[in-house]
């Protein structure tokens, strides 16, 4: 099958993009484009600006870069060296709906789009695209959790387990498609959001990879639809954030960081 990633320009989207892609090469003819980020990017409350920074900015404009200058092959590795399984190098897209978003999209004729944190809502026009329709890798369970950080709401209500839901996109609606299945992990105390988000896409892709078999093999799933019910969140406000912090949670750890960012820099096979 052609199939398109469609994936956000952070340390997750990496991480998940590593697992995804060797999985479905080259079996498939892949290619990959990125948003910059999710959201406005506005003003956001500091502890998120820190997050923003171990999520993108380290590994985007320091790490990512200078490994790209390495003979040595790393694995993971940047969205650059990532291009090795794609068609194409993957680059930035980000109005996916626009005239110039939907000849990349078309261009690449896929069979398959998947959305794994893309920072865009695709309209009707890009979801008619591929034959096989559109996918996406939610970082949350669904319908309790739409909308962005779902792992930080789970977190702040006191859920003993945070998941992934894998579902159709049918329409411009935010996370309402039916849904293919669901991953789940149990929350461990003194770990960060940020930890929990990065632990979830393993199985997630895991999963992913499976469904995407099947649908090369002609057996497209059905999906069980969502109840009309549900939660919808937006990014924390400062009082959330507070709330989140005073409950003892944290955002992200220095520790934990450190762990992944040695990960990228062992060498191994790329």
């Amino acid at each position: 099958m052609k199939i398109t990633v469609l994936a956000n320009r952070d340390l997750a989207s990496n991480l998940a993009l590593n697992q995804l892609l060797p999985s479905l090469f080259p079996q498939h003819e892949l290619r990959v484009y990125l948003s910059s980020q999710v959201g406005s990017g506005g003003d956001l409350p500091e502890p998120l600006r820190l997050l923003k920074f171990f999520e993108q900015t380290l590994f985007n404009d320091i790490l990512w870069p200078a490994l790209d200058q390495a003979d040595e092959a790393h694995s993971p590795c940047s969205f650059a060296k990532l291009s090795q399984f794609t068609v194409e190098p993957i680059s930035v897209l980000n109005k996916i709906n626009s005239e110039a978003g939907l000849f990349a999209l078309n261009s690449g004729e896929p069979d398959l789009i998947i959305c794994i944190r893309y920072g865009g809502i695709l309209k009707e026009q890009a979801i008619a695209i591929p034959d096989h329709g559109v996918i996406n890798l939610h970082s949350g369970l669904l319908p309790d959790y739409r909308g962005v950080m779902a792992t930080f709401r789970a977190l702040l209500q006191g859920e003993a387990e945070v998941g992934t839901t894998i579902h159709y996109i049918s329409d411009a609606n935010i996370d309402t498609g039916d849904i293919l299945g669901n991953t789940r992990i149990p929350v461990i105390a003194g770990k960060s959001y940020l930890w929990h988000v990065l632990q979830l896409y393993p199985q997630a892709c895991e999963l992913l990879t499976n469904i995407v078999t099947k649908i090369s093999r002609g057996d497209t799933p059905a999906g069980r639809p969502q109840p009309a019910e549900g939660n919808y969140y937006s990014f924390p406000d400062q009082a959330e954030l507070d709330a989140f912090l005073q409950a003892g949670h944290s955002l992200c750890d220095v520790d934990d960081m450190t762990n992944i960012t040695s990960t990228y820099l062992e060498s191994g096979t790329g």
